[in-house]
């Protein structure tokens, strides 16, 4: 890595710089979408304040935008984007603690959740690890970091303390229609109908048994929802990733180019650039995989 060089807030080191830089993120992304939804508070402050209902897409972007910044961007580009955001919550009236610190578990207990059951290879010390990175990204949007869950027991309290206020009211149905079925031009409704809608589907079924009772319909087989994303992540990896990160905003690429080509992120790289004598290594041998089930205790063991 070039030494004069800013990592920002992660660096090639973190499990979060290897596990964001995979296509299977987007799947996660979506997943975090359905689980806020349940929070009745939370969910109404994004249907009043955030546009959601004239622009769901721009809103969806510009949190990968945000994600994307915070993972792979200069320090000073992150901790403006932060910056930004407390502006905008304090603005709208949205930064109540208790509805970030929901946001924000939704969304790592997410990434995590799905990155594992998809078969990416980390270790139960990589997810604590994962997890206790992400106080960064608390602190940006507003939190003190201290009241933040820092391991994958402390994400799986957090929610089922949380469980008993959670439903889905009709701002969460709300969601719930623009995620099956969003507003499209005509000429993308076929893409909506054969691509999108697996996505938003899959990305459903792979929330936690307490999710699918809330939304009123019966939890699939949590086996064959693994084995279907699985399957459907292996698709997605099959596009070259140099091609896949050239979507905008291109953040990885750039951080490549920042910091040199050997910080170029794989979630499988095994053993390089981590040593297995290293305790810090985010990967296991292979084919010991594991994943995490929102918030609870639940481990699902991905199919050999």
């Amino acid at each position: 890595m070039r030494q004069d060089a800013d990592p920002g807030l992660f660096g090639p080191r973190s499990v979060t710089w290897q596990l964001h830089s995979d296509p299977v993120m987007w799947i996660a992304g979506v997943r975090a979408l359905w689980l806020q939804a349940l929070h009745p508070v939370a969910v109404r402050g994004v249907m009043i304040n955030s546009g959601f209902r004239e622009d769901p897409w721009g809103r969806l972007m510009r949190t990968a935008d945000f994600v994307g910044t915070l993972s792979y961007g200069t320090t000073e580009a992150a901790e403006k984007a932060g910056a930004r955001v407390r502006r905008i919550h304090r603005l709208l009236g949205v930064d109540d603690p208790e509805l970030l610190l929901w946001v924000h578990c939704a969304e790592t207990d997410s990434y995590l959740s799905v990155a594992r059951r998809s078969g990416i290879p980390l270790t139960d010390a990589a997810a604590d690890r994962y997890v206790d990175e992400h106080r960064t990204s608390a602190r940006l949007v507003g939190l003190d970091p201290d009241t933040v869950p820092g391991s994958t027991a402390g994400l799986a309290a957090y929610f089922e303390a949380v469980r008993p206020g959670l439903t889905a009211g009709p701002d969460a149905r709300t969601v719930a229609d623009f995620l099956r079925r969003p507003p499209v031009k005509p000429a993308l409704v076929p893409a909506r109908e054969v691509i999108w809608r697996r996505v938003t589907a899959l990305a459903y079924d792979t929330l936690p048994p307490y999710a699918h009772a809330l939304y009123g319909r019966p939890a699939p087989p949590p086996e064959t929802v693994t084995r279907r994303l699985v399957a459907t992540a292996g698709l997605l990896r099959r596009v070259p990733a140099r091609l896949r990160w050239r979507l905008p905003p291109r953040h990885i690429l750039r951080a490549v180019d920042r910091l040199g080509p050997e910080t170029r992120p794989d979630p499988y790289a095994y053993p390089a650039p981590y040593s297995p004598s290293d305790p810090t290594a985010i990967l296991e041998e292979p084919r010991r995989q594991h994943g995490i089930d929102g918030g609870g205790s639940t481990r699902w063991g991905t199919p050999d």
